[in-house]
């Protein structure tokens, strides 16, 4: 069962990045980028205030002036109720500002690995559990041996209000889809639809009758579906509605003067930016009847390298160490 479960709330993961991007800038025209700053940035700002919960350990804060690389831990979060959750799914990215570039690193949640500031080895979702996103992101830092400069996480409860706010959202599924074994939950979503709803969507990046492969590309393909979504023109009131959406269920270090200026920097082009998906790999091992997820130290090793490549600003777009680059 524990194998099953492992990575099965990717879209949380989605969503909080949807926010960070979006929130901070839906006009991509001067005229636009001018109604935007006067007539709805300071309450976008203000709606970001909510979700604003810095870390009690000193974190850089974004000096956006010259657009560098930047690292993001998006944390997708099982909590229920006033519970602290952990996270049952974890992915570092590098934003690339000048470049238009993410990278998106999946760490699946039952990596083996030292929990710091628990003295311990144990599955790496439980460092949430033991102390927040402080602990996962001194735990990610140690396990990649690179830097994370904030941390973003989100609940699973606002997932399907989110994409219904926005109308919907369009996604290429050409044959109809169905879950339908015995030990998953049942659902069918038909084909060919101009626009799918919130629980469709959810359905469409949960569907595990498939290859890891595969639904890591439903998910990227999700993300930029709804990123396309929200960026349309008449999408820009909704913003707030958003924010207040996501409430108490998203939470970032980020600054939201940061935040917004961030948004802006992303979206100053035309187009969606390029995101590029790579995940640690390994097996599972059963230790004292636990299964845990032993990561292979060379798909480790590589994730290091790529993070090293895109955080450094002198690195030209053409000789990025992408993921499978080396396998094609």
């Amino acid at each position: 069962m524990n194998r099953k479960r492992k990575r099965r709330k990717w879209s949380m993961i989605w969503l909080a990045l949807i926010i960070l991007i979006t929130s901070g800038f839906a006009f991509r025209k001067p005229l636009s980028l001018w109604a935007y700053d006067h007539l709805l940035a300071k309450r976008v700002e203000q709606s970001l205030e909510q979700v604003y919960k810095p870390l009690d350990i000193d974190r850089p804060s974004l000096d956006l002036s010259e657009e560098p690389p930047f690292s993001l831990l998006l944390l997708g979060i099982d909590q229920r109720d006033q519970e602290v959750g952990r996270s049952d799914s974890m992915i570092y990215s590098v934003i690339r500002p000048k470049d238009h570039q993410v990278l998106l690193l999946s760490i699946p949640r039952d990596s083996y690995t030292e929990i710091i500031g628990k003295g311990k080895e144990d599955k790496i979702a439980h460092a949430y559990a033991f102390g927040g996103a402080e602990m996962s992101v001194n735990t990610v830092e140690h396990l990649l041996e690179q830097p994370v400069h904030h941390y973003a996480s989100i609940n699973f409860k606002g997932f399907r209000d989110v994409v219904d706010a926005l109308g919907g959202v369009a996604l290429p599924i050409t044959e109809d889809i169905e879950n339908k074994q015995w030990n998953h939950d049942k659902f069918f979503i038909p084909a060919n639809k101009p626009l799918y709803t919130g629980l469709e969507a959810l359905n469409y990046v949960r569907y595990r009758e498939d290859t890891d492969q595969n639904r890591m590309e439903r998910n990227q393909i999700f993300l930029q579906a709804i990123t396309a979504r929200a960026l349309q023109w008449k999408q820009l009131s909704k913003i707030p509605t958003l924010l207040n959406i996501a409430g108490s269920n998203f939470q970032t270090d980020i600054p939201p003067s940061n935040m917004v200026d961030l948004g802006k920097l992303i979206f100053m082009r035309d187009e969606v930016p390029e995101f590029h998906s790579y995940a640690l790999t390994g097996d599972g091992k059963m230790m004292d009847g636990i299964w845990y997820y032993m990561l292979d130290e060379s798909t480790v090793e590589e994730a290091h390298q790529m993070i090293e490549d895109w955080l450094d600003p002198q690195m030209d777009i053409d000789t990025l160490l992408l993921p499978f680059k080396n396998k094609d």
